[in-house]
């Protein structure tokens, strides 16, 4: 996980989404964000300060402003400077209301940034807690290529030279889109969630043996790429081993453990005349009608075993 501070609102790639601005407390932009919870500041403000979240980041809404809009000049005193006496990390108000000067020169005086919002709280919320998790997901780099199959995310694993790029390759020239090759990074987003993208550096290319580097989203157009999908399927790729026995009906559902997540997994033998990129086509065909409940080698065998009842018994 990369360190994070509170500038990361207003220069990392976090600002497209948030859409925040800086209105007060520049002088502690850089103070790190260690947990990725937010807190609303209710109780603080009323006073009670009991198991107050002061080192996540304060959110206030629509029911924060109006209590300190109803305090005395006094009470404000009182209330911002218990208030501003832990270390803060930052403030964001929504709905784009600005905090009264009292509040503001407190924070110029702490150091704490303030931000403003146009968005709901809601919504804001939502959004916010989205960017953060991602941020904070649990992450691992995989030496595979990931492949935008039909709507099906898939991973295509296997030893170097196997084939991984050119099946690609393939594939984008049959209309599929291309996430990552040779370097995925796989983030836990949730307990059941994995997101694949490539590195900001190597994103787009992929390696051609013979050829060498190639830009795929400038040869093929911007429709053969993406910035980042969804595992839903892992594939593994191997040479032809004639003594190994492969699966031939699929009735047992195979799984691949990618940070404690597991994913739908099958192995294709790689030897000349088979056309991988077909077979990959199909396997994520049939990965989406098992996730709406169609198994079609489970069906074919239980067709099979009514069958054999019925002939038993004539």
């Amino acid at each position: 996980m990369r360190k994070l501070t509170v500038r990361y609102f207003i220069e990392g790639e976090g600002r497209i989404d948030l859409q925040l601005r800086l209105y007060a407390g520049e002088g502690g932009l850089d103070k790190e964000i260690k947990y990725g919870e937010i807190n609303r500041p209710g109780l603080a403000l009323a006073g009670f300060f009991d198991y107050f979240a002061y080192d996540r980041i304060q959110i206030f809404g629509q029911g924060e402003t109006a209590f300190m809009n109803q305090l005395s000049y006094e009470q404000k005193m009182k209330t911002y400077s218990d208030f501003f006496s832990y270390d803060l990390l930052c403030c964001i108000f929504t709905h784009d209301y600005v905090p009264d000067k009292l509040f503001l020169e407190f924070a110029e005086k702490k150091n704490v940034p303030i931000f403003l919002s146009k968005r709901g709280t809601t919504r804001f919320i939502t959004l916010f807690v989205h960017v953060i998790d991602e941020i904070f997901a649990e992450q691992v780099t995989l030496h595979a290529t990931l492949v935008d199959v039909f709507g099906v995310g898939v991973l295509l694993t296997g030893k170097s030279g196997v084939g991984k790029s050119e099946t690609a390759l393939e594939l984008i020239e049959r209309g599929h889109r291309l996430v990552a090759d040779d370097m995925v990074i796989v983030k836990k987003i949730d307990e059941s969630l994995l997101m694949g993208a490539g590195s900001e550096i190597l994103k787009h290319h992929i390696e051609i043996r013979g050829i060498g580097i190639v830009n795929v989203r400038e040869i093929f157009g911007i429709r053969s790429v993406r910035n980042r999908k969804r595992i839903e399927m892992v594939i593994l790729l191997e040479e032809w081993d004639s003594a190994k026995e492969y699966d031939r009906l699929g009735l047992d559902d195979k799984k691949y453990s990618i940070l404690d997540i597991e994913v739908p997994y099958i192995t294709v033998p790689v030897r000349p005349g088979r056309n991988i990129p077909v077979i990959i086509e199909t396997a994520a065909l049939n990965q989406r009608l098992k996730k709406i409940g169609i198994n079609s080698a489970r069906e074919l065998d239980e067709k099979i075993k009514k069958w054999i009842m019925t002939e038993g018994q004539k």
